[in-house]
């Protein structure tokens, strides 16, 4: 084996373990994962791969001065002692920087991306158990960042990790007791001068940190396997509050619900939307099911046939997030797509960015061309407002119409004069600001007692 290469997981955890108890040494570790190898190995084979490996850890040992650990598969670990963060983030730069470049194999030029991950010592870290783990959630962090990234592991990314693991331990439980808060964000109509639509929000109480949002929980979800539990809940929420209205007589168009792509891309979904349908008898139109356009690049197939299946059953489809860059306006027009909602940010950049309501005037118009709904999300302000209505968007969403409200106020809200339906909105504007002002005063003291 080389000089400069350390062979075995078991080598580096003991090094990791030795490190810690040493106490008065301090340094950064860095794991270097190659993130497509697998493809480059399937492509030019077994020995080039090895060649591929051999060549990174040589490189590795060259620009850092250290010995190269090969930890598990394409993982390398370099322990920069000594080193402060400043430097050893230059190295980890440095590093990504070649990987951005051909390796030169044998005959084959070729690219390998690289993640980093990178943790100080003595740290946050108890145990070489843990130090490894540490890394590991930093290397994921830099991948779910894009190409070529590295992310320090330090106590606000645990406590975010910290945080994560409480509301997935909670998840299950609070929607199983149905220990939930259920909410919808009513859709103000401009032509008809009233709301007309609503879109499903529900927020769980989890002790230690408070209230906690779909749009943080969802991910978590997804990533604890939960989604189904927590999505399908959802969804029978939504069709009992169309039952509901329906019942009541109450005019609307539609009820949204936000899909994960995690769940929109089993096979059964289809089938258990369709069961639902017909367990509350919902017309066609009435339900949405709101995907992200992101979506529209993962599985592009069965996402389309997942959703010509659904618009055949009656679904009406959101396209949410449109105009962030993902899928392309071409795709609309193969699509069953029924809705889009403008990306939030845009109407946020009306007011700072002249160039903004260019781009946000042409999406407007593509809409109405192809005979869709558009909805503006986000909006907030009487500026906003006075900027969006030159353009003829017909639905918005934001706290300037209003705050998300409980399943019995949006029986209220829906399709009744916008001044009934503003006084009735008023009370639950002032509600959510004692609500925000208890839990800023929370934090506050959250932190002062941390410090």
């Amino acid at each position: 084996m080389a000089d400069y290469l350390e062979s075995g997981r078991k080598a580096c955890m003991k090094k990791f373990a030795d490190l810690l108890s040493a106490g008065n040494e301090k340094g950064h570790i860095l794991k270097v994962y190659l993130e497509n190898f697998k493809y480059f190995n399937d492509t030019f084979g077994y020995d080039n791969g090895e060649r591929m490996l051999e060549d990174v850890a040589e490189y590795l040992a060259e620009v850092t001065g250290k010995t190269v650990y090969r930890f598990v598969g394409v993982e390398f670990v370099i322990i920069l002692d000594g080193l402060g963060q400043a430097k050893s983030e230059d190295i980890a730069e440095e590093i990504l920087t070649r990987f951005s470049h051909m390796w030169q194999i044998g005959e084959t030029e070729c690219l390998c991306q690289a993640q980093i991950g990178m943790c100080p010592y003595p740290g946050i870290a108890r145990s070489a158990e843990e130090l490894n783990l540490f890394l590991d959630r930093a290397v994921s962090e830099s991948t779910a960042q894009g190409p070529g990234q590295v992310t320090v592991y330090d106590s606000k990314l645990n406590e975010r990790f910290i945080r994560n693991r409480m509301i997935a331990l909670a998840l299950t439980e609070a929607v199983a007791n149905n220990q939930v808060n259920v909410r919808y964000r009513p859709t103000f109509c401009q032509d008809k001068g009233r709301f007309t639509r609503a879109e499903f929000y529900m927020r769980i109480f989890v002790e230690g940190i408070g209230n906690v949002g779909y749009e943080e929980f969802l991910p978590i979800a997804e990533d604890s396997g939960q989604v189904r539990v927590v999505e399908y809940f959802a969804l029978r929420q939504v069709c009992e509050m169309i039952s509901r209205l329906i019942d009541e007589g109450i005019e609307f168009e539609s009820i949204a619900l936000p899909i994960s792509s995690v769940l929109f891309l089993q096979e059964d979904f289809v089938d258990t939307v369709q069961q639902m349908m017909e367990e509350y008898k919902i017309p066609e139109g009435k339900l949405a099911l709101e995907i992200h356009e992101s979506m529209l690049t993962a599985a592009y197939f069965y996402v389309n046939v997942a959703m010509q299946e659904l618009s055949a059953m009656g679904v009406e489809i959101i396209l949410n997030d449109f105009g962030s860059g993902y899928s392309g306006v071409s795709s609309i027009l193969e699509l069953p797509v029924d809705v889009l909602k403008l990306e939030r940010m845009f109407v946020w950049q009306l007011e700072t960015n002249p160039r903004a309501a260019d781009l946000i005037e042409g999406l407007i118009h593509i809409a109405q061309r192809l005979d869709l709904k558009i909805i503006a999300e986000g909006v907030e302000t009487d500026h906003q407002v006075d900027l969006l209505n030159p353009f003829g968007c017909g639905y918005r969403q934001g706290f300037y119409y209003a705050p998300t409200v409980e399943s019995d106020l949006l029986s209220k809200v829906l399709g009744v004069p916008v001044d009934e339906a503003a006084a009735r909105i008023e009370d639950e504007k002032e509600k959510g600001k004692k609500v925000r002002k208890q839990k800023e005063q929370m934090e506050k003291e959250r932190a002062q007692k941390q410090d």
